[in-house]
């Protein structure tokens, strides 16, 4: 295991989010492991490793996401040190379908982490150059104590699980 990796999935330790390492080969069993149902995603784009519509609902309609528990969709990059997740706003739907569900389960290759901001801040130069300009940066589960006591789940998922490819 890299030090990147180690570091990363130390952060999301300290968050209590949970992660599940795994090959191409293994992604499906992790997926099962991690979802609950009904889910929803988005195409993941990654070589060897994508969502079955029988598993996860693809281009999922509003009342979708409404009813789904979980949302599926990959990550962009891992930010190691905050255990940050780069999810992009992109036509596909990434964004609502990492927040509307309960459960996010984001799906990362080990090659897309940074150990630290200076990385992610390099990596976020050459996807606006790309083109590929708007995206969030999500840290844990969605949390806020605006009216006093903390509460999670009000503005995102109040779970969060990431299955990282291993390289």
């Amino acid at each position: 295991m890299s030090e990147v990796l180690t570091a990363f999935e130390s952060s999301l330790d300290g968050l209590d989010v949970g992660v599940t390492e795994t090959s191409s080969d293994g992604f499906h069993d992790a997926l099962a492991d991690a979802l609950r149902e009904p889910a929803v995603g988005t195409p993941l784009g990654y070589d060897g490793v994508s969502l079955d519509d029988t598993e996860v609902m693809l281009d999922p309609t509003p009342g979708d996401l409404e009813s789904a528990r979980t949302g599926v969709t990959p990550a962009g990059m891992g930010v190691a040190s905050y255990g940050t997740l780069a999810l992009e706003s992109d036509a596909a739907g990434t964004e609502p379908v990492s927040l509307y569900p309960d459960r996010h389960v984001a799906v990362l290759r080990e090659c897309d982490l940074q150990p630290g901001m200076d990385g992610a801040f390099g990596w976020l130069s050459e996807e606006f150059a790309a083109g590929r300009d708007s995206y969030v940066f999500a840290t844990g589960a969605s949390a806020t104590a605006d009216m006093g006591e903390m509460v999670e789940g009000v503005h995102g998922p109040a779970e969060v699980h990431v299955i990282v490819l291993e390289r």
